[in-house]
């Protein structure tokens, strides 16, 4: 049995898409799934009438507004290698989904638009794949649109992340004058003509020399130069030294045409890690082969409107997954059935008997989990806790309907069990007023739009002037609520006391004046 495991282990490959807002990240998700022929053709993230939305844009918002704001998984095999695929939000104010699924991974996708390059949030989620030590590959997307010099954007990744960039494929042609790439790993030239509406694959057609100069000319000559001044400075793969988290492979395309992502898929078989012994609370590895073990890392509800269940997406750590195994919750020390397990695939779902290392599953009607959660088989484990992001951004909310009180409480235990927000209750307000807190204020408008659609509940949301967070204890509790512009509330989920402060100048002036109280920083107070 431990062979067989570690021969389906080593055939998984367990990847996020991640990225700054409209960078393609939904586009390439889709074009992946196309060129693995898991789908026949390819969606479209622009909201255009007539065409579709792109499979792992599930939600009505989604579709409406052309972004993703909840992560999905896709799984699918490709050249003999399982795939899980998770696609993540694009927007910022959603960071904390992203910070989740990268827990659930062992290798990114890092998409950079051709004319943009480094922007703010590709920066930060570089660190946080350093943080965590996560494997990154490069794709330099859009370039079928005019954008940067080719040379300039490695500089910068490097100036900028300091990882040493080494491209595997080298773009034939300017931004905007696309002709192919030349794969410097296969030694050879490979030319890119696009499908109507780009909704299938790209045609591919290798070129020799001589067609390339006959062909392309300049394009072709040019390029060629640059590949060789790449050899000529060091900026060849190594194997050893992407997995050290020293360099990232880089790849050009354009996801929205299919230019370069069956090449992008060939990456990830022949260079992204296998799952590995992921280390538990005590820092100990748990071998894959030991009986099963999966860390929960996200919880979403309503994925099927007919049926309006809540699904656990588990990441299989160890051990080999069989549908109806009994489990047991570590948080809780209770067992867990696992008769209602699926694959994703999108907002499709099929029934699932087993996995293993590095898949990921869909447990349904997972009630009593939430994301950090563990779940294991025989010998006790615990993995670390997904931190939460110190919240931003607080809104009153109350039902506008009196009568729909119970379903307003119901949606935002929902919300809160989800971890869409953080959910405090105040003495002063009690129940009927919860106070939402939030990376970002668009979380305020998923949870406005998901009460209305899921619960037939219509809220009304009330900003309040705090723009800070820390922790506290019952002691420090009465000072705190005798200061001007600080308010100290309980956080639902687990009892916390969280005390709010108007701005930075504002508690530090109470510190001042009380030097004594406890106020800490919540936990993974670095943003994504």
């Amino acid at each position: 049995m431990s062979t067989a495991i570690a021969q389906e282990a080593a055939r998984r490959r367990t990847f996020a898409v991640i990225s700054h807002p409209d960078a393609g990240k939904s586009t390439m998700t889709e074009a992946l799934a196309l060129h693995a022929s898991a789908i026949t053709e390819a969606g479209a993230v622009h909201g255009k009438a007539g065409r579709r939305g792109v499979t792992s844009d599930w939600m009505d918002m989604e579709k409406a507004r052309g972004i993703s704001i909840t992560s999905a998984a896709l799984r699918f095999e490709y050249r003999g290698h399982m795939f899980n695929l998770v696609d993540t939000p694009g927007h910022a104010d959603f960071s904390e989904d992203t910070y989740r699924v990268l827990a659930a991974v062992d290798c990114a996708v890092m998409l950079l638009d051709a004319a943009k390059g480094m922007e703010p949030q590709t920066l930060k989620l570089f660190e946080v794949c350093r943080h965590r030590r996560i494997p990154v590959i490069t794709f330099v997307n859009k370039w079928d649109r005019p954008g940067r010099e080719a040379l300039e954007l490695l500089d910068e990744i490097q100036e900028k992340t300091g990882l040493k960039p080494t491209p595997i494929t080298w773009p034939i042609g300017t931004g905007g004058f696309f002709h192919g790439v030349i794969d410097r790993i296969a030694d050879r030239a490979v030319r890119y003509t696009r499908t109507p509406g780009g909704a299938t694959k790209a045609i591919e057609t290798e070129l020799t020399p001589e067609r390339a100069v006959a062909e392309i000319g300049e394009d072709w000559e040019r390029s060629r130069d640059e590949a060789d001044l790449l050899t000529a400075i060091g900026s060849d793969h190594d194997q050893k030294a992407f997995e050290s988290h020293e360099t990232t492979p880089v790849l050009f395309g354009a996801a929205l045409s299919n230019f370069g992502v069956g090449r992008l898929l060939d990456a990830m078989v022949d260079l992204a890690p296998p799952p590995a012994p992921r280390p538990d609370v005590k820092g100990d590895p748990r071998p894959l082969e030991e009986p099963f073990s999966g860390l929960v890392f996200k919880v979403q509800a309503n994925m099927d409107p007919s049926h309006r269940d809540r699904i656990a997406f588990v990441r299989v750590c160890s051990g080999r997954f069989e549908r109806g195994m009994v489990l047991t919750h570590a948080a809780t020390g209770r067992p867990f059935a696992t008769k209602y397990a699926q694959s994703v695939f999108g907002q499709e779902r099929a029934t699932i008997d087993e996995a293993y290392p590095g898949d990921v599953i869909g447990l349904v009607n997972a009630t009593a989990l939430r994301p950090g959660d563990t779940l294991y088989d025989g010998r006790a484990v615990e993995f670390p806790k997904i931190p939460s992001f110190a919240p931003e951004h607080f809104w009153t909310a109350r039902v506008r309907d009196s009568s729909r009180s119970k379903q307003f409480r119901k949606g935002i235990e929902q919300m809160e069990a989800e971890g869409v927000v953080q959910v405090l209750r105040s003495e002063i307000r009690g129940d009927q007023s919860p106070v939402l807190a939030a990376v970002g204020p668009m979380q305020f408008d998923v949870v406005k739009h998901r009460l209305a659609g899921e619960f037939n509940t219509e809220i009304a949301l009330d900003r309040l002037d705090f723009s800070l967070a820390r922790l506290t204890d019952a002691e420090s509790a009465p000072v705190l609520t005798r200061q001007r512009g600080v308010e100290v509330l309980t956080r639902t989920i687990d009892g916390a006391l969280l005390a709010l402060f108007t701005d930075e100048w504002r508690m530090r002036g109470v510190l001042r004046d009380h030097p004594d109280l406890v106020l800490e920083p919540l936990l993974a107070d670095t943003r994504a």
